[in-house]
């Protein structure tokens, strides 16, 4: 049974004691996707579904004796009414009977964005199109799940494909040293798990870059950095997940930018996991990060983990250059 709320959230979409995902629609053809997937994922953990949509509210709504409350009201009601008949849709298409999913739809005024974030806390993920109705495909700071992946309080899952769409199985992780790139092995090992594929963990290496006429000789060449990157792969792998797991585990090294890489390796697979903070010493750059980047371009849905809170130290590090950006 689908149930509708305007309130901020209380708790698992009318499944007390669940799992609870979230996932932000809006009619579009990417939301589409993330709403079919998230209801499989949903039905995957045993878990309770909240669909969010929101309709947009003007500034001088704002102004008591401005405000059109008839005009809200009907706002909201035509909103609902949509999401309804779009998740209905979607339910039908990848054949999730009403009852399999609890499944609530709750209806906000404003910011998709703010109404998302503010869902994700205490879920266990939120689930978003990598675009919804206007957007384009290129790093935009406005977009919602640009937003949603670096201000959301749980893991983010950004849908860019057809939740039907073949793939091999495969759950990629983009590993650095950092606690972000560490993290995000631990929740990829859970996803391989969960989803029954294999985890293949991805390390880039970049060459020096030097314009000197000594640049032959001025940094490892592109065999010791595939070398170096495999052996710190499978190191840090080994100390995260155990060693036991090492048979289970595929490290695969790359030459080249961490989201080239990553891109390279996200065609066909299921899922592609990356931390949600950059190595670069600005901490407020936003654009330049590899996640963000991935999340633009990958060919797969991408999840994006923050590093823990604990602030654990970085224990482990490779050769310079044989480390990705997360």
């Amino acid at each position: 049974m689908t149930q509708t709320t305007a309130q901020q959230p209380t708790g698992p979409g009318g499944a007390p004691g669940r799992a609870r995902l979230v996932v932000g629609i809006d009619g579009s053809d990417h939301s589409r996707g993330a709403l079919g997937w998230a209801l499989a994922e949903a039905a995957r953990r045993s878990a309770a579904l909240d669909v969010v949509t929101t309709f947009p509210v003007d500034s001088y709504w704002n102004d008591a004796y401005l405000v059109d409350e008839k005009l809200v009201d009907r706002m909201r009601a035509a909103t609902e009414a949509s999401a309804r008949a779009f998740l209905d849709d979607v339910r039908r298409a990848t054949g999730q009977p009403d009852g399999d999913v609890p499944v609530a739809l709750h209806v906000g005024a404003g910011r998709a964005a703010e109404e998302l974030v503010r869902w994700s806390d205490g879920a266990g993920l939120l689930v978003v199109g990598s675009r919804g109705r206007g957007a384009v495909r290129s790093t935009v700071l406005g977009s919602v799940a640009l937003q949603c992946s670096v201000h959301a309080r749980c893991p983010v899952v950004v849908v860019v494909r057809s939740a039907e769409q073949p793939h091999d199985g495969r759950v990629v992780v983009g590993l650095d040293d950092s606690p972000a790139g560490r993290a995000a092995l631990l929740r990829g090992a859970e996803e391989a798990r969960r989803h029954g594929g294999r985890l293949e963990v991805v390390v880039a290496s970049t060459p020096v870059d030097t314009w000197t006429e000594f640049a032959p000789y001025s940094g490892p060449s592109e065999q010791e950095l595939r070398e170096d990157a495999e052996r710190f792969g499978r190191r840090v792998a080994d100390e995260v997940l155990g060693v036991s797991a090492g048979a289970d585990v595929a490290v695969v090294a790359g030459i080249g930018p961490a989201d080239d890489v990553l891109v390279e390796r996200s065609r066909g697979a299921a899922l592609l996991v990356v931390g949600s903070r950059s190595r670069s010493r600005l901490a407020g750059l936003v654009l330049g990060s590899v996640a963000l980047r991935t999340v633009v371009r990958a060919e797969c849905p991408v999840m994006v983990v923050h590093p823990p809170r604990t602030g654990e130290a970085v224990g482990l590090t490779g050769r310079t250059g044989a480390r990705t950006a997360s």
